[in-house]
């Protein structure tokens, strides 16, 4: 993580890295600059044996990852002299395109699946005031109407199939380069339309390529078991998980994902919903970091390997949490471990309750 004296914004601090220049207007709510959080208890608790750091993406301005691509994406699109923004959204790409065209004083137009979004993020577009619109359908069908919208004049698509998205979510990786002095061993991500994996991993080789790391990392990328269209090699026609935000059936950014696996040494694999939610539990309760439930994928993933031997003892392992658990607060109180209970107003009544 970089000195937050001075901080300016993901453009700012890696502008030479980034497709912009003097006539670019910065939109910026002062994104990135995130924590990399060592979480020794967690991995002791899987009987791991190598260093877990995780990219706490949930104190970006909007909560999520999505910020670092939205401010580039609000930005050129202001550049090219845009009126509207438009995305397909499973929640967290519609808070941050709804934040940044806030400030930039720019219209914008979400399309989300009706009833399968977390109101923490629902809430975000809302207040934010962009034109929230519910398609009676999935992720993938919205995202075909947002591609033909695209064709519109004055209208700017900020989904992941804008480059300039991926540009600006692979500032992540330089900066956990940045906090290690190097790549980690290993990277794992939760991957729902894949654009941060093919981000990181575009991160990483430009960060190699320019001599400011030394190494390149294995990147290891879960699905949910019920939307794992890279898994099965298909697209998924109606996805289900818990973790709303990886809810993907045909993922915008599935050839660069592979790619990024492949040519990193990695793997793509999928998790079950019970796995997601044990260790979306298990890293509450042993670290205090609360994470959406489609960040708790990654971490599925990384006790399925360390289960199966494949992370070496003495590994540097970092795992992506890409939203606030406060996102997805109606999952949080469906599967927490305990319950708020009612007491009267009474000091032994309290004592009674707390077992005292």
């Amino acid at each position: 993580m970089q000195n937050t004296a001075g901080w300016r914004g993901v453009i700012d601090r890696y502008r030479d890295q980034l497709p912009v220049s003097d006539a670019t207007p910065v939109v910026t709510l002062l994104e990135g600059n995130t924590p990399l959080v060592r979480v020794p208890d967690f991995v002791k608790a899987i009987a791991g044996e190598f260093d877990l750091y995780l990219k706490y993406e949930g104190v970006n301005p909007t909560c999520s990852f999505k910020d670092r691509g939205m401010t580039l994406a609000v930005s050129k699109a202001k550049e090219r002299g845009a009126q509207v923004v438009v995305c397909a959204s499973t929640g967290n790409t519609s808070a941050a395109a709804a934040a940044y065209a806030a400030r930039a004083g720019m219209q914008c137009v979400v399309l989300i699946p009706e009833g399968n979004i977390a109101l923490g993020k629902l809430a975000q577009s809302l207040m934010y005031g962009a034109q929230t619109l519910q398609i009676q359908g999935n992720f993938d069908q919205a995202l075909d109407i947002v591609r033909g919208l695209g064709e519109t004049k004055g209208v700017e698509v900020v989904n992941s199939i804008n480059p300039v998205r991926i540009e600006g979510q692979k500032t992540a990786a330089f900066e956990v380069c940045d906090a290690l002095g190097d790549a980690p061993d290993f990277h794992f991500l939760p991957v729902g339309n894949a654009g941060n994996i093919t981000a990181y991993w575009k991160g990483y080789q430009q960060y190699e390529e320019a001599a400011k790391s030394d190494t390149l990392p294995r990147m290891m990328g879960f699905q949910a078991a019920g939307a794992a269209p890279i898994v099965g090699g298909d697209p998924v026609t109606n996805p289900e998980t818990v973790a709303s935000a990886i809810r993907i059936g045909n993922p915008a950014s599935w050839q660069g994902a592979k790619a990024a696996v492949q040519f990193s040494g990695g793997k793509i694999d999928k998790v079950t919903d019970e796995q997601i939610v044990s260790a979306y539990k298990q890293l509450a309760s042993s670290e205090g970091v609360f994470v959406e439930p489609a960040s708790a994928a990654a971490l599925a993933g990384i006790i399925k390997v360390s289960a199966a031997g494949g992370i070496d003892e003495g590994s540097i392992v970092v795992a992506t949490m890409t939203g606030h658990g406060l996102k997805d607060p109606d999952s949080a109180v469906t599967y927490a471990n305990s319950e708020a209970k009612v007491v009267p107003v009474d000091l032994e009544a309290v004592k009674t309750a707390m077992g005292l």
